[in-house]
């Protein structure tokens, strides 16, 4: 039978009301792996606050965080009743669940910011969102990377492996220490530059665009003609012919397809 490894912590609010107050790192607990020589996965979806994820050389996930002020909500004070008062939440509650090496931090605050900061073994693929008030960075991580925001940034720092990145108000800036070689990638933002350094051996099948901006690179990329784009349905009385505006090359001789996306942003394609 495959064994689940849920760990909880409950914490006092009075007890660390004053660490809260300061925004300090408190040290929640360790995950061990049930296979520690294996890659694994960590997994971690939250609605407020910022996520680090650092590789290490140990073989457990370690999890730290701190505590913003709590989301302030529209409030019928017409409720209150004279002669009682509010009794506020006085727990912090975060939980990870382990399985197969694949690491699920489970975060219930919906309502406080709850800035994550975690250490992974190096050789671990990563499933990252966050919505609000945060950014998401990541560095020196080997493996599969899978990285979302809405409002903030992502930036992912001397890793390996390949990523897929998106963000709707936010830069996306990756610097690669290696890469998969077969495998696609895709960076998107929607208000923010796209800026993705890559090893000069990369091979490559790109496909580019920026509705606001400019595309820059330094690669000596072979950049093909436009085609025409035809939509053919004269059965019922339509004929469409469109030029898209994507920009499309190879580098290297081509490869995998790199998309990289931007309405209101340059894009960057940097070498090393």
């Amino acid at each position: 039978m495959k064994k689940i490894k849920y760990i909880t912590m409950l914490f006092a609010f009075l007890a660390i009301n004053g660490l809260i107050a300061q925004e300090d790192s408190i040290d929640l607990f360790s995950v061990p792996l049930s296979n520690p020589n294996n890659p694994g996965k960590l997994v971690v979806d939250q609605i407020a606050g910022s996520i680090k994820v650092e590789a290490y050389e140990g073989k457990e996930v370690v999890i730290k965080a701190s505590f913003g002020s709590k989301k302030q909500h529209y409030k019928d004070d017409s409720k209150e009743k004279p002669g009682m008062k509010r009794i506020s939440s006085t727990s912090l509650n975060i939980g990870a669940e382990e399985k197969d090496n694949v690491v699920r931090v489970i975060n219930e605050q919906w309502n406080r910011i709850t800035n994550l900061e975690i250490k992974v073994p190096r050789n671990f693929s990563l499933k990252l969102s966050t919505v609000n008030d945060g950014n998401i960075f990541v560095t020196g991580v080997n493996g599969e990377m899978e990285i979302s925001n809405v409002n903030g940034e992502i930036t992912l720092e001397g890793v390996s492996g390949s990523a897929s990145t998106d963000t709707v108000n936010g830069d996306i800036k990756v610097n690669f220490k290696s890469i998969t070689t077969d495998a696609n990638m895709a960076f998107s933002s929607l208000n923010g530059d796209v800026d993705i350094t890559f090893p000069s051996s990369l091979k490559a099948d790109v496909k580019a665009k920026s509705d606001m901006g400019e595309i820059y690179t330094d690669f000596d990329m072979a950049v093909s003609a436009n085609q025409p784009e035809v939509s053919d349905n004269r059965s019922s009385g339509t004929y469409k012919v469109k030029i898209e505006q994507w920009v499309r090359g190879k580098i290297n001789g081509g490869g995998p397809e790199m998309l990289f996306k931007t309405f209101n942003g340059d894009v960057y394609i940097k070498s090393k």
